[in-house]
C-alpha cells in the first residue's frame, strides 16, 4: 500500500532528526568551552566571543526545530499504526491538537501529503541550522589563521 509505505519513508526521514540534533549538542557544546573559555584562564576574544555567540543561537534555533521534529516522528509513527486506521487518527489527533490549543479551530483535515510535507518542512528548517552551525565553525578554522597575523 503507498500509504503505508509513504508513512514509514516520512517516519524514517523523521527519525534522522535525532541524528542532526546530537551533531548540533556537539558544536553547541564547543560554543560554550569557547565562551567560558576566559573564566578558565584564557585571554578574552571578541571573536571567540562572536564565534560562541553565533554557535549558540544557531544550536538554541535548532533545538526548537529538533524538539518539533521528534513530535512529528512520534505522531508519524502512531498514525502508522495500522496506516488503515490513517483517517480516523488523523481526526482523533486534530482533536486533540485543538483541545490542547496547539492547532486552530479554523485548520480543516489535511491529507497525509500535507502533513508529511509540513513536518519534512520542519526537518529541513533543522537541518539549515546545523548546517549554519558547521559553516560557522569552518569560517572560524579559516579566519583563525589569519587573525593571528593581525594581532
Amino acid at each position: 500500500m503507498a500509504t503505508e509505505m509513504h508513512l514509514k519513508l516520512v517516519v524514517n526521514l523523521l527519525r534522522r532528526g535525532r541524528d542532526l540534533d546530537r551533531f548540533s549538542t556537539v558544536l553547541t557544546g564547543v560554543a560554550l568551552l569557547v565562551g567560558l573559555a576566559p573564566l578558565f584562564g584564557v585571554a578574552p576574544s571578541l571573536f571567540a566571543a562572536l564565534l560562541a555567540s553565533a554557535l549558540l543561537f544557531c544550536g538554541l534555533v535548532q533545538k526548537y526545530f529538533a524538539l518539533r521534529v521528534a513530535l512529528d516522528a512520534d505522531l508519524f509513527t502512531c498514525l502508522a499504526q495500522p496506516p488503515q486506521a490513517f483517517d480516523l487518527k488523523a481526526e482523533a489527533l486534530d482533536s486533540a491538537l485543538h483541545e490542547l490549543g496547539l492547532q486552530p479551530a479554523a485548520t480543516g483535515s489535511r491529507s497525509l501529503f500535507e502533513r508529511s510535507r509540513g513536518a519534512l518542512r520542519l526537518l529541513r528548517f533543522q537541518a539549515f541550522w546545523v548546517c549554519a552551525q558547521c559553516l560557522i565553525v569552518l569560517l572560524a578554522c579559516l579566519c583563525m589563521p589569519w587573525l593571528s597575523l593581525i594581532a
